[in-house]
């Protein structure tokens, strides 16, 4: 029968998995094959995302999924709790008392796939690269605390930072900083297609087709020497058109697991159902979802359509009709999981209001009314998002305050255009790079920001991001952290909507998939095996 394995959190990042009766039904892939993982994240290359595989470019969930089984990070966020663990590092650390100078010894005998030695000199050019390439994704913000990066023979790597940085462990553990081969990778330019080597655990061989990347297919590396344990010699990861297609797949036996996207009905079914040979894996997840703004745009340039809105959206009837249970309405950028978080939108408006955000648009002289295009993608946060936003219109255009109509796109299309400032108001998700409060503030607010935002806050960017990363006791940057959120509450750059929860969903013969998703929603496909259904 199904079993629905609820993964539950000791602290923020701790998976344990606690675990009910199973059925019994032979998986259709077969005993000795590859464990095939199914996934809805398309992969394509185009004359704006030439480079989808390149460290120095890549920063998207899907793409980072690819690239944590293959290039190896100094540094890896750990399968439970805790701060990052060394990966391709024996060991690192801050080596002064500021936490400006952080030191990381190699592994003796690591080799990439190719059979090239990995030595500092590797190290220092990967991490040099993706800061000099300075790719239109903003990925490279990521090390912007950087200043240089020295090596001493071939194992030592020192990093001299700008500012003090405690949270600058995670920030190596990101596929930013993987290291990879000088002889593969140019320093001017990136690396075009799918092409992709490393050193991590397993190698990537892509099916392609009409520019895209239909097929992952993952080969246990049989050099890899890390901190990973390898469960398995062989993943391959499919790319389906939409959730339908992939859930039709686990049915019919030919995929072994899927996670990204389900739809919420599908999610429900699963856990509703008892008489089938596929678990679902629930465990808590930091993924949020917001409405991010062009402050210059003339629709939106005016702080007080901003805050009408945040004072109109109905997030908790938003979630309730969207995705029930497997989300919670979200009044902050940080996640109430994570330390540091605070209501501040709520704080700040309070339950939605009409009368109040009539009230602030009549004291900016703003006529009503407004009239708005609210843009999401079609094909990268699920099948239920087309179904969120039309939410989203309704509640806005029954206040009367606001004429808004709604438009979809395609990822490949719909980022690079939101990058390049032509939406307004669009929708977007973010799934961690690291669980610290510093990554879902900075990556929006800083120089350099992930979403190309002309927003600038100078508090925020000169004094309130450096002051929170100095204190290594994350509990003790609240203060400088709540500041941030308040400011974000007031000028309302972006408006977050819900955080939520992940879900796998597996052939009962297939372990490890309680370990298959971290906290930060990054695909473990070491810890799958393969057992015994029943």
């Amino acid at each position: 029968m199904n079993r629905k394995t609820l993964v539950l959190p000791a602290v923020i990042g701790l998976l344990a998995p606690v675990l009910a009766a199973c059925g019994g039904s032979d998986s259709g892939s077969g005993d000795s094959g590859a464990i095939v993982v199914g996934t809805t994240d398309r992969f394509t290359a185009s004359k704006d995302a030439p480079a989808p595989l390149d460290p120095a470019y890549a920063y998207d969930v899907g793409t980072w999924n690819i690239l944590r089984q293959t290039v190896q990070t100094l540094m890896i966020q750990p399968r439970g709790e805790g701060e990052p663990v060394p990966e391709a590092a024996e060991r690192c650390g801050f080596t002064d008392t500021g936490n400006e100078r952080y030191a990381c010894t190699l592994r003796d005998g690591l080799t990439f796939a190719g059979g090239n030695a990995v030595r500092a000199a590797d190290v220092k050019y990967s991490i040099d690269r993706a800061r000099s390439l300075k790719a239109d994704s903003g990925v490279f913000a990521l090390l912007s605390t950087i200043d240089t990066v020295e090596t001493q023979g071939d194992r030592e790597v020192i990093f001299h930072l700008k500012t003090a940085d405690a949270t600058f462990p995670y920030k190596l553990s990101t596929p930013v900083a993987g290291i990879v081969d000088p002889d593969d990778y140019p320093k001017n330019k990136l690396r075009d297609g799918f092409d992709l080597e490393g050193s991590g655990p397993y190698t990537l061989k892509a099916d392609v087709e009409d520019g895209e990347l239909v097929k992952a297919e993952f080969t246990r590396n049989p050099d890899y020497k890390g901190a990973l344990e390898v469960n398995n010699d062989k993943v391959d990861m499919v790319s389906y058109k939409d959730a339908d297609a992939m859930g039709k797949a686990l049915d019919e036996g030919d995929i072994d697991l899927m996670t990204r996207t389900m739809s919420p009905d599908q999610i429900r079914e699963l856990s509703a159902d008892s008489d089938t040979d596929i678990d679902l894996v629930e465990m808590p997840g930091l993924e949020i979802r917001y409405l991010g703004f062009n402050t210059d745009a003339p629709t939106v340039k005016s702080k007080a359509v901003r805050q009408a809105m945040a004072q109109v959206v109905n997030r908790s009837a938003l979630v309730s009709k969207v995705y029930g249970s497997q989300a919670e309405p979200l009044y902050s950028l940080v996640p109430a999981s994570v330390t540091g978080h605070s209501n501040s939108f709520f704080n700040k408006y309070g339950e939605p209001n009409v009368t109040k955000a009539r009230s602030l648009l009549n004291q900016a002289n703003i006529t009503t009314p407004v009239k708005l295009t609210l843009h999401y993608t079609t094909d990268h946060y699920g099948p239920a998002t087309k179904k969120e936003f039309e939410v989203l219109r309704d509640q806005l255009n029954s206040s009367g305050l606001f004429d808004v109509g709604i438009k979809g796109t395609p990822w490949d299309t719909f980022r690079p255009a939101e990058k390049k400032g032509e939406y307004d108001v669009y929708g977007m998700g973010w799934f961690p790079d690291f669980p610290d409060a510093d990554n879902f503030l900075a990556p929006f607010l800083d120089a350099d920001n992930t979403l190309g935002s002309p927003y600038d806050n100078s508090r925020i960017r000169g004094t309130l991001i450096p002051e929170s990363r100095r204190e290594a006791d994350r509990l003790s940057a609240s203060s400088s952290l709540t500041d941030i959120q308040d400011i974000v509450a007031g000028d309302v750059p972006v408006l977050p909507l819900w955080q939520g929860k992940q879900y796998v969903a597996a052939r009962d013969d297939i372990t490890g998939t309680a370990y298959a998703l971290n906290s930060a929603s990054t695909l473990q496909l070491w810890e799958l095996g393969r057992g015994v259904s029943g």
